[in-house]
């Protein structure tokens, strides 16, 4: 098992979420922040090899195990998109007026406009890497199944979470405690199997 574990994301939601779901191990959870870890290109059409890069890059610059993930919001009618550019989905829309995350809701919604396929996954690839050129990465993987509102529901979260309809509570992730979330969501899942990989490593 490990004793210290650099998490390769300046994402706070993302963090807050990882650091939630490994409290109850004996493992210090350092973001990489500490570390003025610079930014990683992610460049890949796949969110493992994104996760592998980010990964990697970390541990390269910490001498530290280091875990990563890639993850985003796959649409059925848009061919999975946004993906791997959930985060920047909207990034060439430059209102200042508004965060990253409104602009990016508020082009998913054009984008879909009146389309009655609203079906949607999210979908989180974890890697842990021992060292930078570690050969064997642990990856786990997660989808979490649900459909895409046309208006916003609930004040928490991040992202895409007040238009993300869960399908198993009738809720939008914005309306979850992070418990029930960090139990069902696709990074929920995904850190499940990593916990029983590490588990067998222990």
């Amino acid at each position: 098992m490990f004793s210290k574990i650099v998490i390769a994301t300046g994402n706070k939601g993302k963090l807050r979420e990882i650091q939630h779901i490994l409290s109850p191990l004996q493992i210090e959870v350092i973001p990489q922040s500490v570390f003025n870890v610079p930014e990683c290109e992610e460049p890949f059409f796949t969110f493992i090899e994104n996760a592998l890069a980010k990964a990697r890059h970390a541990s390269k610059h910490t001498g530290l195990p280091a875990l990563a993930d890639d993850s985003g919001l796959c649409v059925d009618a848009l061919q999975g998109a946004p993906g791997v550019r959930s985060a920047r989905y909207a990034a060439e829309v430059s209102d200042l007026n508004l965060s990253q995350d409104a602009r990016n809701n508020q082009k998913l919604l054009e984008v879909l406009g009146a389309e009655k396929n609203r079906h949607a996954h999210f979908y989180c690839v974890i890697v842990l890497v021992r060292h930078e050129h570690d050969p064997e990465p642990i990856i786990a993987e997660g989808q979490w199944a649900g459909e895409i509102l046309s208006e916003y529901r609930g004040d928490d979260g991040f992202g895409y979470d007040p238009l993300f309809l869960d399908d198993k509570t009738g809720k939008t992730v914005a309306e979850l405690s992070l418990e029930i979330k960090s139990r069902i969501s696709h990074r929920g899942h995904a850190m499940a199997k990593l916990l029983q990989k590490l588990e067998k490593l222990s």
